[in-house]
């Protein structure tokens, strides 16, 4: 297939889905919850390098921000929370925030060079950002005043993710006795339980919070060691460590799964099986069963390390 074939069917579908998953089609839309019909969908929102939307029915990207790493949206859709640096020679890393609506940004918190920020997830009331210090420290900031408060230190983790319903943040975590697993803390009483142990070897990550904060869907290619494909499936468990089940049955690159903001899709990072080499830029989408997805395609996205799914404003 021609690389303009390939384009024009991609751009085709995505339109199509597109169309399906901000309530502009019929079908699967069209019978929603109450709950879910008063939540529109806005845009993809895509980072690495710098911060791209993606509106819907369009394939080409607006350039929000330049620079800017791990960008992910408030729950009500108006801002971005992005990484970023002050400019040199200091280069300190900055926690900003980026107004959708007004394009204004402003710097959070900050730190001297040599301090690492990763991975910032809102709260579901939009006050608060989780995000990650030195890989070693989980810290919720204010967003109104830049006060931080420590959820949970000395051990290494990665990709936490807030959960819609407040009580839980799950992460990657490395264990000194058990590895790498993933593990939830319950924010309430500070405890963190162990939800998954990987077999030995297995590559898995990127954690993510199904709507209804029963189960964490994520990466894993626990059930395609065979084949050479990194990221494998998309797999998930229950919040109690129970029920592991596979989601997606072909195997194929993925990263950075998110839930749509009416909690009725599921997007992440993918290659399309056309692609003539694994790239990493485009964003496949499926229904909250799983079944039949669609793509995002955007060559203009590639190497991209996050895909988040902003309400509309």
């Amino acid at each position: 297939m021609s690389a303009m074939n390939r384009r024009a069917l991609l751009r085709a579908a995505a339109l199509t889905g597109a169309a399906a998953a901000t309530g502009l089609a019929g079908g699967l839309v069209a019978g929603a919850p109450a709950a879910a019909a008063d939540v529109v969908n806005g845009p993809w929102i895509v980072t690495g390098p710098g911060v791209l939307q993606i509106n819907p029915g369009r394939t080409t990207p607006q350039v929000l921000l330049s620079q800017g790493n791990a960008a992910t949206a408030s729950p009500d859709g108006r801002y971005l929370a992005v990484l970023g640096q002050k400019p040199g020679p200091a280069f300190d890393p900055t926690l900003d925030i980026h107004d959708r609506v007004t394009g204004q940004s402003r710097t959070l918190i900050t730190d001297p060079f040599g301090v690492h920020y990763e991975w910032p997830t809102w709260s579901p009331d939009g006050t608060e950002i989780a995000l990650l210090v030195d890989r070693e420290t989980l810290i919720a900031v204010n967003v109104a005043t830049g006060a931080r408060r420590v959820l949970v230190a000395g051990h290494d983790m990665a990709r936490p993710n807030w959960s819609r319903d407040g009580s839980l943040i799950v992460m990657e975590w490395s264990s000194r006795s058990e590895g790498r697993q993933l593990r939830t803390l319950e924010l309430a009483t500070g405890k963190v339980r162990r939800i998954y142990q990987p077999d030995p070897g297995e590559l898995f990550g990127w954690p993510v919070f199904t709507p209804d904060t029963g189960r964490v869907v994520f990466v894993s290619n626990h059930w395609t060691r065979d084949v050479d494909v990194f990221g494998g499936s998309l797999g998930s468990v229950r919040v109690d460590g129970t029920g592991l089940k596979r989601l997606t049955d072909e195997p194929r690159f993925f990263q950075s799964p998110v839930f749509s903001p009416d909690g009725r899709y599921c997007a992440a990072l993918s290659v399309p099986p056309t692609n003539p080499e694994p790239d990493g830029g485009n964003i496949i989408v499926f229904t909250s069963g799983f079944g039949e997805p669609w793509w995002i395609p955007g060559d203009e996205y590639d190497d991209s390390s996050r895909v988040d799914w902003a309400r509309a404003v």
